[in-house]
């Protein structure tokens, strides 16, 4: 079956072709859960290694928790060091003094976090894109031999939903240039002017330029917890969370984490999934799946491995047929 366009529309497992990646999952929501995920894909993260995740704006109720963070990097990855870059949009993490402010108020500052565009930029090549034949990064972001995009997957106002291509596509790109470049039409008064697939094909012509540059050297945790219609970028504004927890997902393949991500929630039994599904579906955001796929940047089927049960295969549907309804 050709591979559409039209991301408001899911396409079941059953109508994908091509091959199988493989896909860790626990429902172990903790730090110790983490530990044990990230053990079975840090085979290549080797060197100095960046961890990107998206530490929130001020007092943000759903980022991923700081101590999770802070026992993985201490027992397992001693000499990583947490990454980000500032936001586009003006506030709290806009200039790199108020966000370092806005990462103490957070509780990060048990980590010299390094905001990679402080120092400047650098353009890094974009194979095969339509849109970009360069995507500017933060400049730091070339002293790094591996990556884990450490990712809080949920909502997202424009995207439809945030997952490790949100968090690498939006968050390497550097606040001024890569972002603008994502986002924003020259010359056009809205910021926000590019929408729906356009706007996920850019996102993740971005996040393939980074994923390129790292190679074999990056993996990725998608942690589904937490998960509001919106994205942290959000903070304390965020709708109130009511989709359900389901757990913890892990690849060396982007296409299939996010992809097995999406799955996991449009498999919810007792309808916990329509708030969800509808961000998803309005904004188009199956795009960013389809689109990664064109782009060869991975499968979109794969092999789901349950972790906490004798890495027994499992379907999405057995994965998260015993959720419960979200309490805060």
């Amino acid at each position: 079956m050709p591979i559409g366009k039209d991301g408001d529309k899911y396409l079941p497992y059953s109508k994908r072709s091509g091959n199988e990646s493989i896909v860790y999952f626990t429902r172990d929501l903790s730090a110790n859960g983490l530990e044990k995920i990230y053990k079975r894909i840090n085979e290549n993260l080797t060197g100095k290694i960046a961890v990107k995740l998206h530490t929130g704006e001020p007092h943000g109720p759903n980022i991923i928790p700081r101590e999770w963070v802070k026992n993985l990097i201490a027992n397992e990855i001693p000499n990583a060091k947490i990454v980000e870059t500032n936001s586009y949009y003006e506030g709290d993490r806009y200039t790199t003094e108020q966000h370092r402010e806005t990462l103490k108020i957070n509780g990060w500052d048990f980590a010299n976090v390094d905001i990679m565009d402080e120092l400047g930029t650098a353009l890094i090549p974009v194979n095969g894109g339509n849109y970009f034949t360069k995507m500017s990064v933060g400049v730091s972001m070339l002293n790094y031999d591996s990556m884990l995009a450490l990712t809080h997957f949920k909502g997202h106002v424009q995207g439809g939903f945030g997952g490790s291509n949100k968090n690498i596509g939006i968050g390497c790109a550097d606040g001024r240039i890569g972002k603008a470049m994502i986002h924003t039409t020259p010359g056009q008064p809205d910021q926000w002017d590019i929408a729906n697939e356009e706007f996920m094909e850019r996102i993740t012509e971005s996040t393939k330029a980074t994923v390129d540059h790292f190679g074999k050297n990056i993996a990725f945790i998608n942690v589904m917890r937490n998960m509001s219609v919106s994205c942290d970028c959000e903070g304390v504004e965020a709708e109130p969370v009511v989709t359900p927890n389901v757990g913890i997902v892990a690849s060396l393949d982007i296409l299939a984490v996010d992809q097995a991500s999406v799955d996991l929630v449009y498999s919810m039994p007792n309808n916990f999934n329509a708030a969800l599904i509808e961000r998803i579906e309005s904004r188009h955001g199956h795009r960013q799946l389809t689109y990664m796929k064109e782009l060869g940047m991975g499968n979109d089927k794969y092999i789901l491995i349950d972790i906490d049960n004798n890495d027994n295969k499992i379907s999405a549907v057995d994965a998260v047929k015993d959720v419960k309804p979200f309490e805060g």
